[in-house]
């Protein structure tokens, strides 16, 4: 299975999308097995969600949303994707983690100010040496994260990078570096 699907291919509305080189990360620092149970809280477009279906063809992916036009968006890529192992969940989190099973993977893009708590939930649920991913945009949410998982050290292993992609787009005559907002992920592992 490849990962990175074009950014392009996605049915795409006004719901801001979690780029093709972030997902390429995400995805590798959340190491999902085939079998897995998925997490995708503040799932957008969906993009995650689906990437992260296509790696757990035995497993399931929960895609937790708020966003209505975010909601039709996640739908129209599972079928457009042909991706059936894909619920969407109608609800912010935390309240809508509520009646979850167990899983393996959580994938965190937004958290509405809500993250301690969101985390709390998961916490929970996760398996032994799950995995949560965290793409965060604002220094609120890592600073958050980072909180989170040093209160918590003797229950998660944690890292964190900073990403500064920058594409290749043409000018006129010139070829030009345009830079994306540089995304902090910070993947935590239940001891």
């Amino acid at each position: 299975m490849n990962l990175g699907i074009k950014d392009e291919v996605f049915v795409r509305g006004k719901v801001p999308m979690t780029k093709e080189e972030i997902r390429i990360l995400t995805l590798v620092k959340a190491q999902i097995a085939p079998d897995a149970i998925v997490y995708d809280v503040g799932a957008g477009t969906g993009s995650l969600s689906i990437e992260a279906a296509r790696l757990a063809p035995a497993g399931h992916v929960y895609a937790i949303e708020k966003n209505p036009e975010g909601i039709g968006l996640i739908t129209e890529n599972a079928k457009h994707f042909g991706v059936e192992n894909i619920t969407v969940v109608d609800g912010a989190a935390p309240a809508a983690l509520e009646g979850l099973p167990a899983l393996d993977v959580a994938l965190i893009g937004g958290s509405g100010r809500k993250l301690a708590d969101i985390l709390d939930i998961i916490g929970a649920r996760l398996c032994p040496a799950g995995r949560i991913v965290t793409n965060a945009i604002t220094m609120q949410t890592v600073a958050a994260c980072l909180d989170y998982f040093h209160a918590h050290a003797d229950r998660y292993t944690y890292e964190a990078i900073q990403v500064q992609i920058s594409r290749l787009e043409r000018v006129g005559p010139y070829d030009m570096a345009k830079a994306l907002n540089p995304i902090y992920i910070i993947t935590a592992q239940r001891k």
